[in-house]
């Protein structure tokens, strides 16, 4: 018989109701003869009364966590009523109680206050799912997703799917191999992501394609990032860059507003990737609170320090930030240095005198406060660097860092930006080129002439969509033209053999009528992360690896037998 009602939903109003609940038993109490189960299902916890002398009483008694019953009873109101429950007006007295199956003791705590090590949880992941925590983390994921499709749907776009064995094409990022047991020595490539193929869409004149698409990346882990994850692929012919931002902007409001009941003002800001590297010293500014950053080497040029000389200085003021300890300051070079920074210095305005650690370097502490700007209790960082990118980069992760560590940010505070104009290629340590973005982005319509005669100044159609200090998504308007894309290749050194061997099937489409064509790919696991205000990407993935890139539960990877190998025509190396 299905049950009535879950174990969220009974209240005043169904007082003296005949009910059928089931779930799993989450505490059972015996106070003075009475027991009183919290009995659990995805949705909450309904407590339970059995009186001594019931004919369940003994099966009552011999209840344990975990066991699973089925129950059926009549709804009476508490004598102590508990506010912090969805039902903590009423009960149920029990009429009858059948135990469904029983458990053995948990490994773990099948509650939010659960402290087990996290190998311990992965391990038990079944386990640890049935914590109402992780069931909020993907249920809220499984909320957001059909929201993003439902937007997808209304702006007119088609849920299409692409092949997850394919080519092994560089897209950044080392690709999972799958061997081929009917062609030895070759290999099919696990999707980095569905790049290639959603463009050969727009090739065949579908125009709007989207996808909720696995994606893999062999390289190393994160707290954000896992090996296999989900992005929201989409991708559209004849949209301009702007049109195609408006509209991931509209799929983001939809979104936030049909979930969080959150309302994104719109339309987001664009910052230029200069700008957002010169005030916030990344790519993925977190724009929640100030302390920009600013070039130092003005105004410490008055002033003779060795350390300092030849360096690039960049820095910010932390206001209210002279009470850090020198303790705690110090903790903070490892940042500079870890993100490629060479030094950490520090001065600070306390009862409107100048201290910190240059401070016997500065002749006239007074005009130096003047010069710098600093008002009582501010807190100036200085950082070193061999070039403006290095110390950047570093004063950019000190910021974010600090931003963490004094909770300047609420996580309710979300905080979007566009980051576009970027460089179309990086420049590497031998003076060669490689793609910013992918070797499929298009260079902005004015510097397509430059692809052949100075690629190095070329800009991209590339934007990235960025929440709170996290890239949300990339995407960028794609070469749609024959000829620009095999420049593209030559630029970033492909030869004429690599190119037709890797990539001959989509210089080959571009000759037929390619449209002008763009698009997005949103990270479905960091948008719930952020969106459930968890740090750990694991959270809300169901069956997530460990930062060591093992599945504790399935035991995996794991070797195979002998056999296998042989019929793949693989020969393993101990």
């Amino acid at each position: 018989m299905a049950y009535t009602h879950h174990n969220n939903e009974l209240n005043l109003t169904h007082l003296g109701q005949s009910v059928h609940l089931k779930g799993w038993v989450a505490r059972k109490r015996n106070l003075g003869g009475l027991i009183f189960i919290d009995l659990r299902d995805r949705f909450g916890i309904t407590q339970l009364l059995v009186q001594p002398g019931h004919k369940s009483y003994d099966i009552a008694s011999s209840l344990k966590s975990e066991y699973v019953i089925d129950v059926t009873g009549v709804v009476i109101a508490r004598e102590s009523i508990n506010p912090n429950m969805g039902t903590g007006e009423i009960e149920v007295n029990i009429d009858e109680l059948k135990v469904l199956n029983i458990a053995e003791t948990p490994p773990i705590g099948i509650t939010n206050e659960d402290t087990s090590l996290e190998d311990t949880r992965l391990k038990y992941r079944y386990l640890d799912l049935r914590r109402p925590i992780m069931q909020n983390y993907m249920l809220k994921r499984a909320q957001i997703t059909q929201a993003v499709r439902e937007a997808l749907l209304q702006e007119g776009f088609n849920e299409f799917e692409t092949p997850i064995l394919g080519k092994s094409t560089p897209e950044g990022a080392r690709d999972f191999l799958v061997p081929s047991r009917l062609y030895a020595g070759e290999f099919y490539a696990l999707p980095q992501s569905p790049q290639i193929y959603k463009q050969l869409y727009m090739v065949a004149g579908f125009e709007k394609y989207f996808q909720i698409a696995r994606c893999f990346r062999d390289e190393d882990l994160r707290a954000d990032r896992q090996l296999e994850f989900t992005q929201v692929d989409i991708e559209t012919s004849f949209l301009s860059e702007v049109e195609i931002q408006s509209m991931i902007e509209r799929v983001l409001a939809h979104t936030f507003k049909k979930v969080l009941n959150v309302e994104v003002q719109l339309p987001i800001e664009r910052m230029s990737f200069d700008k957002a590297m010169s005030l916030y010293g990344s790519d993925k500014p977190d724009l929640r609170f100030g302390m920009l950053i600013k070039d130092l080497n003005p105004l410490f040029d008055t002033y003779q320090i060795p350390f300092l000389a030849s360096k690039i200085i960049r820095g910010f003021v932390v206001p209210n930030g002279a009470s850090l300890s020198r303790k705690e300051l110090d903790a903070f070079t490892s940042i500079v240095k870890k993100n490629h920074g060479e030094s950490l210095a520090f001065l600070k305005v306390l009862n409107h005198e100048l201290s910190g650690s240059l401070l016997k370097n500065i002749h006239n502490p007074a005009e130096f406060i003047t010069n710098a700007h600093l008002t009582e209790n501010d807190l100036l960082l200085i950082i070193a660097g061999k070039d403006y990118e290095s110390a950047s980069k570093a004063a950019g992760a000190l910021r974010k860092e600090l931003g963490d560590y004094l909770k300047l940010a609420s996580d309710d505070d979300y905080r979007f930006v566009w980051i576009i104009d970027w460089p179309l290629f990086d420049v590497n340590d031998d003076g060669s080129l490689t793609a910013a973005h992918h070797p499929f982005t298009s260079p902005k319509e004015a510097d397509k002439g430059l692809l052949a005669t100075n690629p190095k100044l070329c800009r991209a159609q590339a934007y990235d969509i960025v929440l709170n200090g996290y890239e949300l998504g990339g995407g960028s308007v794609r070469i749609h033209e024959s000829h620009i894309q095999q420049q593209m290749f030559e630029a970033i050194g492909l030869s004429k053999e690599i190119i037709e061997e890797r990539f001959g099937f989509l210089v080959g489409a571009l000759k037929y009528g390619t449209p002008p064509h763009g698009g997005l790919a949103l990270g479905l696991d960091r948008l719930v992360m952020l969106m459930t205000h968890t740090k750990n990407i694991k959270d809300v993935i169901a069956f997530p690896k460990t930062q060591s890139a093992r599945d504790l539960m399935m035991q995996a990877p794991s070797s195979v037998a002998d056999e296998q190998l042989t019929e793949l025509n693989l020969i393993v190396k101990k």
